[in-house]
């Protein structure tokens, strides 16, 4: 029990009326012991000062420990109503006086809970005697939205608490943000919840974070104690003008009436922390930090000090001091909700998915109305790979707000993420009916649409493991070619309006762009990639977009000024600069290439011969039957993965590339039957200079060559030029349908980079990046690990930086390499970043082993590792590659096991900056259709196949897995020879375009 002195100095200041300073003794009280009649004590001094959502935390707190306790159920009802809750107080009345009723000790209590269950239905203000204040809205009221200081009632306190009056919420809500669209910031915004925001949440009950409003907690010590009596009651008057002015939206007015009280009073918490406020509000993030720090100085436990500085670190992306000062603030109060969700959300911010789960969870067991943290909690789980119980946290999100426009936003893009596709589209459309003008609706619905090549439509047909949606049948190919090439066309459409919404969304603005140019709008795509490169911008990775605005640009020129000539003469390896190649691979600023790359011609030069013609597109239309059997060749490619989506614009390129393919290689084959016919085998090997290295056949040129072949037109007869076809000729048919179909990807030779081939410039994949499991590849974790487990203790040595190797015999004889269990297990065995490399056996020269993938550990800072596969492409190991590659070529004579081989070098050797399994893979169905072996079966469910290639140590092996389910659906097929020559039909780059982006009218 407290001594008597403080129960009397506590009566002697609730006489004088300073509320404040008893708010303060009584946390002194309770801080030595709890007391349910003090907690309530400080409650109904709370509800003198109007601070009505510290009432509810502190009756919430009480009726914790006594149930029963009816004045907590009168003082939360009371403090409900005056936040113009009116239901909620009334079920708090009603939950009280079941409890009076049940157990009648206090008959005043239950008469009064009878009053004003009675007045709040024939709604009258009630006075409650001893309790409240008049619970009627009171237009003096101030209302501290999210970001807030303290009541216009109150004496100047250590412990002086604000309220966010939950009527304000939606007008004056305002969110320490950090927003993925656009940067970080403090904001003034509409909306009590946004999923891109890092919200400052409240600290004094659960209905605040549910409501995702904010109080400014004023710690518990008093920092001013020389303050006379009439003062103080002069600077809280002061005090409470300010926060008014800051409810209002007057920032400027309120840091004036700050400035004037700290003139007089420096040292004076309150008074900074706000000003901090007003300044946060006013995006002066780097002011508000500094008035935030002050308070902190002058009374360090000022636990809503902390938290503030905190939120205001986040938002300029200071996330590791975000996190202490977020954690030095749970000091205070330890199982604070609304703490618990900014770390939550910091941390996943920070990337550390792993601690926002453990805050987020946390936060949501105390506070299970919390959509917000629901949400983000979601975001957290899906990048661990938690699928399922994410799935449950977005769902339990919009359960809680079917009008969460955020949270219906995430379910879209975790749906995308997975491709469930008519999940995701389901969600935009919800998001669309809530709020027609929400621009990352319309930025995610375009998104969709782009990335699937149309079916992001209710109307879609799916392949492999995907179901037909059950309220509509199957579509015919007349209807459904419409519906693939009408993709970007939604895409733009939909974009589109999201920039009437908001004209600078550089990421509406890039995609947009991206849509044009690939259906050849080449003079709007230019216009937008300029806006992109116009933008001002706050973040890094809007920064990126504007890095690949000026490269595509470049590209989209390029394409231009090509249109109306062959496609063979489209050829960005052989005519791009390899420094600009580089650049536009990495992701680089362009200041470099700006200076040292000769330009694209501007666009009223490229146009000038450039414009795809309408001709172009009715040539597309009036071959809509061969299109259509292109698009079922196509399709094919698609792998039944996680995260791998349909993409319509890509079966089409897939299928008109094994076409051409077939038709030239078929070609290239009567060529060489009818020479042995003739008697002729001998002289035109050495007219055609085929050396002894072919070991079995004369379709292939075997000089190692690093050339790609594109300044070679394949329109024309090679026997005739004296010049046979290379592997690398085959595979160039497939690249280039690869970068004319999807031309804001860097699909480029990699022994075309200059310098970077020198170095080992090649493809990085990964299946863990930090603490975020790569839902694509993920599944391949266990295997890799095993793998390079293997590896390590055959060899006894791994290599680290600069190549150099470190031998690990002791460690692998002592097991730890057998028993570990993950790729942290192995950096802690190595101690440092590693990489080990897979063998590839060699054909070409037998029993040479080739340097097949790299398996490499690399520690993210503190949070994760980077786990990938990576092949670098130096020259020496291009030679070999290109050897292999040239002996499996002429080694067609066993068809099917001879494609397969050069299948599995292909995927080994990875000579393509990105797009190598789609090509690989369209090669290999080129070939087989060149035999008139046409394959029938789709790939099988959560396989990849150039994965399996790069698992398996040679070719044999890899053979045997594929040719399972391969072999059995290959059928004999000679139809394809009655196809239009690809290569005369779709002549210039303009109809290659047309071809892949036409529709027909009549399915409109």
């Amino acid at each position: 029990m407290a001594a008597s002195p403080d129960r009397a100095e506590l009566a002697k200041i609730c006489g004088s009326r300073n509320w404040s300073k008893a708010i303060r003794v009584l946390d002194a009280l309770l801080a030595q012991s709890c007391s349910i009649q003090d907690i309530c004590n400080r409650a109904f001094c709370y509800s003198k000062l109007e601070l009505h959502k510290h009432v509810i935390k502190d009756c919430d707190k009480a009726l914790q420990l006594d149930p029963t306790l009816l004045q907590a159920y009168i003082l939360k009802g009371n403090a409900l109503l005056a936040l113009g809750r009116k239901e909620d107080a009334s079920l708090v009345w009603e939950q009280g006086y079941e409890h009076a009723l049940r157990d009648s000790k206090d008959l005043k209590l239950l008469l009064e809970l009878e009053d004003l269950l009675a007045s709040v239905k024939q709604s009258k203000p009630v006075v409650c005697e001893d309790h409240a204040l008049d619970t009627s809205p009171c237009d003096t009221k101030v209302v501290v939205s999210e970001v807030s200081v303290v009541h216009s009632d109150t004496i100047p306190t250590a412990d002086m608490k604000t309220v966010v009056c939950e009527e304000q919420v939606v007008d004056s809500s305002s969110k320490v943000m950090m927003n993925s669209d656009s940067g970080s910031e403090i904001d003034n915004t509409s909306g009590s919840e946004d999923m891109y925001e890092i919200t400052s949440q409240p600290s004094n009950s659960q209905e605040i974070i549910r409501r995702c409003n904010e109080t400014i907690k004023l710690d518990r010590k008093l920092f001013v104690t020389n303050i006379s009596k009439s003062k103080s009651i002069s600077l809280d008057f002061r005090l409470s003008r300010g926060i008014g002015q800051v409810n209002e939206g007057n920032y400027d007015q309120a840091i004036s009436i700050f400035d004037q009280i700290l003139r007089e009073t420096p040292k004076y918490p309150e008074a900074l922390i706000g000003r901090g406020t007003a300044y946060a509000f006013q995006r002066e993030l780097d002011a508000a930090i500094a008035d935030f720090t002050k308070a902190i100085q002058y009374n360090p436990s000022a636990g809503e000090a902390w938290k503030r500085r905190g939120q205001a670190r986040a938002a300029i992306g200071e996330f590791m001091e975000a996190i202490e000062d977020l954690s030095k603030a749970l000091e205070f109060e330890p199982s604070c909700c609304d703490i618990l969700h900014e770390r939550g959300i910091v941390n996943f911010k920070f990337k550390d998915y792993n601690a926002a789960v453990e805050d987020l969870s946390a936060c949501v067991n105390h506070d299970r109305k919390n959509s917000s943290a629901y949400t983000y909690l979601g975001l957290a789980l899906s990048a661990i790979g938690e699928y399922q119980r994410a799935e449950e946290a977005h769902l339990k999100a919009i359960q809680l707000d079917e009008n969460f426009l955020e949270g219906w936003a995430h379910l879209a893009q975790y749906y995308q993420d997975l491709a469930n596709l008519e999940k995701a589209l389901h969600c935009l459309e919800k998001v669309l009916l809530v709020d027609k003008s929400y621009a990352k609706a319309y930025h995610l619905r375009g998104l969709l649409y782009h990335g699937t090549g149309g079916t992001g439509m209710r109307q879609f047909v799916r392949v492999g493991t995907h179901k037909t949606a059950p309220e509509h049948k199957v579509l015919n190919f007349k209807t459904y070619s419409f519906i693939v090439f009408q993709y970007c066309r939604m895409a733009i459409r939909d974009l589109s309006l999201g920039l009437s919404f908001e004209s600078s969304n550089i990421e509406c603005l890039y995609l947009r762009a991206s849509c044009y140019h690939a259906i050849g709008h080449f003079k709007a795509a230019a216009r937008d990639y300029d806006s992109v490169l116009d933008l001002e911008l706050d973040s890094v990775d809007k920064f990126v977009l504007q890095c690949l605005a000026f490269y595509q640009k470049e590209i989209a020129l390029y394409t231009a000024s090509r249109a109306n000539f062959e496609f063979s003469q489209f050829n960005i390896d052989g005519d791009v600069h390899s420094l600009f190649k580089e650049y536009w691979c990495k992701r680089l600023h362009p200041k470099n290439v700006a200076e040292r790359v000769f330009r694209q011609p501007p666009l009223r030069t490229s146009l000038k011969g450039g414009r795809i013609s309408k001709q172009e597109f009715n040539l597309a239309k009036r071959h809509h039957n061969f299109l259509q059997a292109a698009d079922s060749i196509g399709m094919k490619i698609q792998y039944n993965c996680p995260g791998f989506l349909p993409n319509k614009r890509q079966y089409r390129m897939a299928g008109l590339a094994a076409i051409e393919i077939a038709q030239k290689v078929a070609k290239t084959w009567r060529g060489l039957r009818n020479v042995k016919k003739s008697g002729k085998q001998t002289r035109k090997k050495e007219k055609l200079g085929i050396v002894s290295q072919n070991r079995g056949g004369g379709c292939c040129s075997s000089s190692s060559s690093s050339d790609t072949s594109t300044s070679y037109s394949l329109n024309e007869d090679r026997h005739a030029s004296g010049r046979t076809t290379s592997w690398q000729d085959i595979y160039h048919i497939a690249v280039k349908w690869r970068q004319i179909s999807e031309p804001c990807d860097p699909v480029v030779w990699v022994n075309k980079l200059s310098e970077e081939f020198n170095s080992g410039f090649g493809s990085h994949t990964p299946m863990l990046l930090g603490q975020a499991k790569v839902v694509r590849y993920y599944s391949n974790y266990e295997r890799i690990l095993d793998t390079a487990k293997s590896v390590i203790k055959e060899r006894k040595y791994v290599n680290i930086a600069e190549d150099k190797s470190v031998d690990l015999s002791a460690l692998v004889e002592s097991e730890r390499i057998s028993n570990a269990v993950s790729c942290s297990d192995l950096y802690n065995v190595v101690g440092e970043n590693f990489w080990v490399a897979t063998t590839c056996n060699s054909t070409a020269f037998e029993g040479k082993p080739l340097e097949g993938t790299r398996i490499t550990v690399q520690k993210m800072d503190k949070i994760g590792f980077d786990f990938a596969i990576r092949t670098p492409c130096t020259p020496s190991r291009w030679e070999e590659y290109d050897a292999e590659m040239a002996a499996a070529w002429s080694m067609l004579g066993d068809v099917k096991d001879a494609i397969l081989r050069m299948t599995y070098y292909w995927y080994n050797f990875m000579p393509l900056s990105r797009g190598s399994a789609a090509v690989g893979y369209t090669v290999l169905l080129g070939l087989f259709l060149a035999a008139n072996m046409e394959v029938t079966a789709s790939i099988p469910p959560g396989m990849q196949v150039d994965w399996e290639a790069i698992l398996t140590s040679n070719p044999e092996a890899f053979s045997e897995t594929i040719k399972k389910w391969l072999y059995p659906s290959i059928k004999f097929n000679r139809s394809w020879k009655d196809y239009p020559d690809v290569t005369s039909t779709f002549s210039t780059t303009g109809s290659v375009i047309a071809a892949l982006s036409s529709y027909k009218n009549e399915t409109q």
